[in-house]
């Protein structure tokens, strides 16, 4: 059975179709990225009847056209999106949106003379040999007339290699391109399988994309609903272009959406920059408690997920529940209360967060527990924290985390967060977890890895000092670029019998400290750094670190989880230190879970 075709069309009817939205390009309202040189090979390319590729649709039920009618078999475009946007830019002459989101015009000249098609310059528009916009022939009233005037300012060129030139300059509007389309029952996985098959860069799609692109397909609500994705992801981590969407995006500007996430513009939080993938995934959850992106695909094409029959009527439905998720996604209140609970766990810089899913996923929670009456604040909170590190320590949102999702949402849904939230720590959070599994997950390298960040937001959250510092907190030195420093320093493991980095680079073995501490320190053997600070506390001369007393010495110990033998620790006993060091590592990170 078939589940694509093959058909040619002219460029010109290709962009009536793409004009009337019977192809719908859902990257028309984003940055152009392709340069003028590469729209004017491209013109070059059609001039000499070079193929150009294959462009991609895959059809969509339901979709709205201008006019207010639904198209039942409208063409999303899935690859070939600036070729047909250079086609609109250099032949029909229509504007691309730049960097600015502003409309611009890209304007290919061409030398009937010479055959050169070139980006226009004020030079070559003083050159009379030159058409200065070929869009202008294309769209003349009168190519006779267009002719016969280029003829009269170039009275000494060769009439017959002009007309012959121009003719194959027009022959560009009947130019065949090549269309492979999918048919509207493949699902989502399948159309991006083909599509790589098919794309000689193997540039796979993601659900993502697909769900971007089936959004803007309903009419001016669904670009507009596209749009506020877009805009809410570049204004996260790009405040200052809020001007130039509001004065140059008029469409977008006259709706709601626009005020919805107008305080981004004065945003500076860098916690949490969602990537419309991110804001997909958690507008699935929210709004119909899917875990996979696609899936969003299916119920914006109406699809009933038992029978997967399309049902129209559900079309305006899916796109009312969408817009609700996402308007609760993008709401500042929202948003900056979750980033604030984040923090209060203990996790205060986007360093410390290295699963953008867990992330996701807690904020869905999070907006979903807001709508639970029952529930206490506090109760919400401690609820979405405790899920939050959970699935840090447990990996719980990497892999194939989808279907994990959608078990997670619909128990949440049965069972209530609470208790299901328990049942998990006690499989997933025994006793053996925390006393064999964490120790041995801390037994790496990565000062990146979910473990040890989760050990220094334990340390944030109990205002731990870093190592060997009197006052400065881990928090403080986290936010101001504190040294991450070996207990037992580098030079000393290297010069004593370890000088394989996976050794003496574990993350038993490090700590935070203050720079100047890091420095005097050096290369000395624990024993001899603490003894210098014996030293201190005894002649009061306190400099490094200036630990005041034993007592005070032996809690900061505690805070940073280094075991009180540290003085004695050597590069013969190394190992067993870091068998302790991970272990009380474990322990602190347990204390504060049950803190949370």
């Amino acid at each position: 059975m078939a589940t694509y075709s093959v058909t040619q069309s002219a460029v010109t009817q290709l962009l009536t179709d793409v004009k009337s939205d019977r192809i719908a390009i859902p990257e028309l309202q984003r940055p152009f990225v392709w340069d003028s040189i590469k729209v004017r090979d491209l013109m070059d390319s059609l001039y000499k009847g070079y193929p150009v590729g294959y462009l991609i649709t895959w059809q969509s039920v339901g979709a709205k056209l201008k006019g207010g009618q639904i198209a039942a078999h409208q063409q999303i475009l899935i690859d070939g999106q600036q070729r047909i946007t250079a086609l609109r830019a250099a032949v029909a002459g229509l504007t691309v949106i730049n960097k600015k989101y502003k409309a611009v015009r890209i304007v290919i000249a061409f030398n009937p003379i010479t055959e050169e098609f070139a980006t226009l310059t004020p030079v070559i528009d003083k050159n009379s040999q030159w058409i200065s916009d070929i869009s202008n022939y294309f769209n003349s009233d009168s190519p006779l007339s267009f002719a016969r005037e280029y003829l009269e300012s170039n009275p000494d060129v060769d009439a017959k290699t002009f007309e012959t030139n121009l003719g194959r300059l027009e022959g560009i509007k009947n130019a065949q391109i090549g269309i492979i389309s999918l048919d509207d029952d493949l699902d989502v996985e399948t159309v991006s399988e083909i599509f790589i098959r098919i794309n000689s860069k193997g540039v796979p799609l993601s659900s993502a994309d697909f769900a971007m692109s089936k959004i803007a397909t309903y009419g001016d609500r669904g670009r507009n609903l596209r749009k506020l994705i877009d805009y809410f992801c570049h204004l996260a981590v790009a405040p200052h272009a809020f001007t130039d969407i509001k004065d140059n995006d008029h469409e977008f500007a006259a709706t709601p959406y626009l005020k919805s996430i107008s305080w981004l513009k004065d945003e500076a939080e860098d916690l949490y920059d969602p990537e419309y993938s991110d804001v997909i995934r958690v507008a699935g959850l929210v709004g119909f408690s899917r875990g996979k992106a696609s899936s969003i695909v299916s119920e914006l094409s109406g699809r009933d997920p038992e029978t997967h029959k399309v049902d129209e009527d559900l079309i305006p439905i899916a796109y009312d529940q969408l817009e609700q998720a996402l308007l609760r996604i993008v709401n500042r209140y929202h948003f900056d209360n979750f980033l604030m609970l984040i923090k209060s766990a203990g996790f205060i810089a986007p360093s410390m967060v290295n699963s953008k899913n867990a992330m996701n996923f807690a904020y869905a929670l999070y907006l979903r527990l807001r709508e639970d009456k029952d529930l206490s604040e506090g109760e919400r909170k401690r609820i979405v924290k405790r899920w939050f590190v959970m699935s840090m320590l447990t990996g719980r949102h990497s892999g194939s985390f989808e279907s994990t999702w959608e078990q997670d949402i619909r128990r949440i849904g049965e069972q209530g967060a609470a208790n299901y939230l328990a049942q998990i720590e006690q499989s997933e959070l025994s006793d053996s977890f925390w006393a064999v599994s964490l120790p041995a997950s801390l037994e790496t390298t990565s000062a990146i890895s979910p473990f040890f960040q989760t050990f220094l937001a334990a340390q944030v959250s109990s205002h731990a000092r870093g190592f060997l510092s009197k006052g400065i907190t881990v928090a403080a030195m986290i936010q101001q670029s504190g040294d991450i420093h070996h207990i037992v320093p580098k030079d000393y493991l290297q010069k004593n019998g370890y000088p394989d980095r996976g050794d003496y680079n574990q993350v038993g073995n490090f700590a935070l400290t203050e720079t100047s501490i890091n420095i005097s320190i050096s290369n000395k053997p624990p024993a001899a750094y603490l003894a210098e600070i014996e030293t201190q506390i005894q002649s009061r001369k306190l400099t490094l670190g200036e630990i005041s007393d034993a007592a005070d010495l032996a809690a900061n110990l505690a805070e940073n989880a280094v075991p009180s033998n540290i003085a004695r620790v050597t590069a013969k006993t190394y190992k067993p230190f870091l068998v302790e060091r991970r272990r009380l590592m474990a322990a602190t990170i347990r204390d504060y879970y049950n803190t949370l």
